[in-house]
């Protein structure tokens, strides 16, 4: 007992002086990053890595480098490094991980971090990778949901919503004031043209209106990719904090992603987004917000979208067969056509899921059905 106490009393003596030092006071964030696989090579991963501890995160760098006041995780090459974040997550050694891909399930999709050019303000982009939904305006609907949870973990009690001008953005505009009216708590922003409205054009992207600006994820992947590397051609992604993390309703994995194109001071921004949303508590501001939307009706609204679309009676029940463990990746099918896809191998016998790869959509089978699959699937004319 008397041992315990004495721990106890180290650590927040500890906790103290790295407060003085860093103005950070309080448990620092642990946050992995894996370094191998960027464009610009594994030094520039590990500046980042560097400049984040002095800021009062601990980094646990996963790759071959090794620095002062970073934790190196040594691994042999990405693939083993990928591996080994997974198992320090797992594990609970980290709280969050910054990485260059992720395969996040169908549902879950990542809010990036923008400093936009016209006004240096900050803006969330909801979303950037990954799928809300197979649906697209569904997925809008929750991007929304997604982009308020960041903002509102990172401070932000209030943020304001904006709808990028794509397809579907009136139909979002729709159901989240639909939302809003009973009772779901969502400020919307006000466009920077003078005809207002909360649908956003270009000018809003650049200046900043919204501190939400949600999208469909390949809309917002390319908002991310240009407001972050603007200054460079697009080589190098020179400002921001990446792409952000992956929320969705019940997902509790704290994995960031950034670009193999992103700098170093990029990188440095993900770790820094990765502690607050660590500091903030993500997934008990998630849990909240779920439970709002919810109560205000977010499910049944879905619903009705989707039968006023394709009524039920037309849509044919299909049963997934025994449950497998599924590991190899069959990429190259559209995201509106992925649950389909998934259907069709589900008649044929095959068990399979959906998913998110580094490049798309995927479907996910077992080693033993990937050839076959591939074959149903090209019959299908799914992929190619």
């Amino acid at each position: 007992m008397a041992k315990s106490i004495e721990k106890m009393i180290a650590s927040t003596f500890l906790e103290m002086a790295e407060g003085l030092e860093t103005g950070s006071f309080g448990k620092r964030p642990k946050i992995a990053l894996t370094g191998m696989g960027s464009e610009h090579g594994e030094a520039n991963a590990m500046e980042a890595a560097k400049a984040a501890a002095k800021e009062g995160v601990d980094v646990y760098y996963i790759g071959t480098l090794e620095a002062e006041g970073v934790t190196t995780v040594k691994v042999a090459d990405e693939e083993e490094g990928h591996k080994k974040m997974e198992e320090l997550l797992r594990n609970k050694e980290v709280d969050g991980a910054v990485t260059m891909h992720f395969p996040f399930p169908i549902g879950v999709s990542t809010v990036g971090r923008a400093i936009t050019p016209g006004k240096g303000k900050e803006m969330y982009v909801a979303t950037t990778t990954g799928t809300s939904s197979a649906d697209r305006i569904e997925g809008m609907i929750k991007n929304a949901i997604y982009g308020i949870i960041a903002a509102k973990t990172c401070g932000n009690a209030n943020p304001t919503v904006g709808i990028l001008n794509v397809d579907g953005a009136r139909q979002t505009e729709i159901a989240l004031k639909q939302l809003k009216e009973n009772g779901y708590d969502i400020t919307f922003a006000e466009s920077a043209r003078a005809d207002g409205g909360c649908v956003m054009r270009g000018n809003d992207v650049l200046q900043g209106s919204p501190d939400v600006m949600v999208c469909d994820s390949l809309s917002g992947n390319i908002l991310i990719k240009m407001l972050s590397s603007f200054t460079t051609g697009g080589s190098y992604e020179a400002t921001g904090y990446g792409y952000g993390p992956g929320i969705g309703e019940g997902y509790e994995q704290l994995v960031l992603i950034i670009s193999r194109a992103s700098g170093a001071p990029l990188i440095k921004g993900a770790i820094k987004y990765a502690a607050e949303l660590v500091k903030g508590k993500i997934f008990e501001v998630a849990s909240k917000e779920f439970e709002a939307a919810n109560k205000a009706g977010l499910k049944e609204i879905l619903a009705a979208r989707k039968a006023a679309e394709k009524p039920a009676a037309s849509e044919e029940e299909v049963t997934a067969p025994a449950k497998e463990i599924v590991t190899s990746q069959i990429a190259g099918i559209e995201i509106m056509d992925l649950e389909e896809g998934v259907k069709t191998l589900w008649k044929m016998g095959i068990y399979a899921e959906s998913g998110m790869g580094c490049t798309g959509p995927i479907i996910l089978v077992s080693d033993g059905n990937l050839a076959k699959a591939e074959e149903e699937l090209k019959k299908a004319g799914y992929i190619s």
